[in-house]
């Protein structure tokens, strides 16, 4: 069965829209020629994709279970067209974890020579940039993985490019603030403060788990500022960030070095697994190089704590500490 691109088309612009008025007019077409094109297309398949009344437009359960394949043929016929014009475009590359400031980890790599040029956006959290992925709008994506639903986890491919020591910052007028370096376990009986709510920060669950410090989530994240003075006026609030973020010095806070062991925020590049972008090869390799030169990738089990490594997740030793060139995904 030969799919037409321009039903498929016309079929996720009316799934999305769930109204047909609409969807025809994102596509520039008129509302006649976009039912027509999903009525072809209901026709090759042999099954209905839409309910509609005078009321609403839903999706039927074969509409539902085609929607994500339709959007990747999409984003598949995309990628050929591309590929056989030879088109020097960018690879677009969302970030998250924002409060992490993840963009210093994209400009070290992005600065080396032969680096692919990159569009930047950014993503909302894990799912959604995964989700991004599975659908084609963007070619990559840099922050914290954790482990996805099966659906989505088949689908993303992911690698480490950093891991990232961080510092217990502090009230500056708390006992443990004047210390040239602490243990986690020196915070167990400190506050955690997180700076949104506890869901989507699984690096610092996974820390509280380990090393016993009281939870204390936040609300809506209001940014590293607000974060920030939380710690400051807390008495005995701590959160954690990474080493090398640069903080504005005189805020009533400090920062102390985390030993025995280190704790390592880990950052990872993520791609859709069966489709790559064809500035993917370049991307990693240029993310490689950088660590190589950095020593971003050096683990040691006996000195380090990485959560991933708990879960089995993480990968080897000497894959970490002596990362090669990727020559493609």
């Amino acid at each position: 069965m030969d799919l037409d691109l321009a039903q498929v088309r016309a079929f996720v612009a009316a799934a999305e829209h769930l109204h047909f008025g609409r969807a025809a007019q994102s596509l520039a077409l008129t509302q006649q020629g976009l039912s027509k094109r999903v009525a072809r297309l209901e026709a090759t398949l042999g099954t209905r994709l839409f309910d509609r009344t005078p009321a609403h437009v839903r999706l039927t359960p074969a509409g539902t279970r085609f929607l994500d394949p339709a959007r990747a043929a999409l984003a598949a016929g995309t990628a050929a067209t591309a590929a056989a014009r030879q088109q020097d475009r960018p690879i677009r590359v969302d970030v998250w974890g924002h409060l992490f400031d993840p963009l210093r980890t994209v400009r070290a790599a992005l600065d080396a020579d032969g680096a692919p040029p990159v569009e930047l956006g950014r993503g909302r959290d894990l799912p959604g940039v995964a989700a991004a992925l599975l659908r084609g709008e963007i070619g990559a994506g840099l922050g914290r993985f954790h482990p996805l639903d099966e659906g989505l986890d088949r689908a993303i491919a992911h690698r480490p490019v950093r891991l990232e020591p961080v510092d217990a910052v502090l009230p500056a007028g708390h006992p443990h603030a004047a210390a040239d370096r602490l243990r986690p376990a020196d915070l167990a009986d400190l506050r955690l403060l997180l700076p949104a709510a506890t869901g989507r920060l699984d690096f610092l669950g996974a820390f509280a788990a380990r090393f016993g410090p009281k939870v204390e989530p936040g609300g809506t994240n209001l940014g590293l500022g607000h974060l920030l003075e939380r710690v400051r006026t807390s008495g005995d609030g701590f959160t954690l960030l990474p080493a090398e973020l640069p903080l504005t010095p005189g805020r009533g806070i400090a920062a102390v070095p985390l030993t025995d062991p280190t704790p390592l925020y880990a950052w990872s590049l993520l791609w859709h697994r069966d489709r790559p972008d064809p500035g993917l090869p370049a991307l990693l390799r240029a993310f490689a190089d950088t660590a190589r030169r950095h020593r971003w990738l050096e683990y040691r089990p006996g000195r380090d704590w990485l959560p991933e490594a708990s879960t089995g997740s993480a990968p080897s030793e000497p894959a970490l500490r002596h990362p090669h060139p990727a020559t493609g995904p």
